[in-house]
């Protein structure tokens, strides 16, 4: 399966520049046989939804979304700011020949520092992992601060997923003796896609927006947690990858670390943290 990493720049708010951006893009990648083409975090509107004046989310079957595929071209992942009739969502969609194939809403969002993604939209409730097209194996999708909470890769995972696929916007700290976020990431996907023996593609943008620098660095890391292609850091760029998705089944064959769920020890010790007061 070869992968294109669209690490791109976006105009706040601005829908239609940001998907000729897409368009272009998949239009390149599709030149490189790319079978996947992924975008960064709301790649289609931008971060900061607070400093816009008017409302440019979009539902999942818009028909601009649609057409960012064709039956013979590459599949895409996008990012939006979903519109639904009665919530908002930060949402990764998947589309393939014409069509939406899976689409991930954001769980866990950032409250704190200048990130307030709760004042603009709402956690989703739901994490699936999905089949690729074409009989590339299995996927999930993880965004941003999603891939940060430890259980939700592990339950990817357990739901089957080979490939994780972490759509982010990733902006330099603004505290970076408190947290450098680029070293967090580093040490972040390497230790997943090891422990988890899966394929981790991360995606983040470009540019500033609203105060925050976005330093890219987009990457895949393999089943053993080597990193086998990187874009570079500040710039735009789209990187095309070969990977072998049933790579991290024979890992997990050979050293099985997450064949053994314990699920049902997992459920108990759950029930009885909600039970003693823990958020359900």
């Amino acid at each position: 399966m070869r992968v294109a990493l669209a690490q791109t720049d976006c105009a706040l708010g601005d829908v239609e520049a940001n998907l000729d951006t897409a368009r272009e893009q998949t239009k390149r990648a599709a030149t490189q046989g790319a079978d996947l083409v992924v975008f960064p975090e709301l790649s289609l509107h931008g971060y900061h939804l607070g400093a816009l004046e008017r409302d440019t989310s979009l539902t999942t079957d818009d028909p601009r979304l649609l057409a960012l595929t064709t039956p013979d071209g590459p599949d895409v992942l996008v990012g939006l700011h979903e519109h639904t009739s009665l919530r908002a969502y930060n949402t990764s969609a998947y589309y393939s020949g014409g069509r939406l194939h899976h689409a991930h809403r954001k769980l866990y969002l950032p409250n704190y520092l200048a990130w307030e993604e709760r004042k603009h939209v709402s956690p989703g409730q739901h994490l699936r992992a999905y089949d690729l097209p074409g009989d590339h194996g299995r996927a999930a999708t993880l965004v941003c601060n999603d891939a940060w909470q430890p259980v939700l890769p592990w339950l990817a995972v357990q739901d089957g997923a080979e490939v994780i696929v972490v759509p982010t916007n990733s902006a330099a700290s603004l505290d970076p003796e408190a947290m450098d976020t680029g070293l967090y990431w580093d040490t972040l996907l390497s230790y997943t896609a090891r422990m988890l023996q899966c394929w981790v593609v991360f995606v983040n943008r470009v540019g500033n927006e609203n105060g925050a620098s976005f330093w890219g660095g987009s990457r895949v890391v393999d089943p053993r947690g080597a990193v086998v292609a990187q874009a570079p850091k500040w710039e735009p760029g789209l990187v095309t990858v070969d990977i072998d998705v049933h790579e991290a089944r024979r890992s997990r064959r050979a050293v099985p670390l997450v064949a053994e769920a314990r699920l049902g020890l997992i459920e108990r010790e759950v029930r009885r943290l909600i039970d003693e007061g823990g958020d359900s």
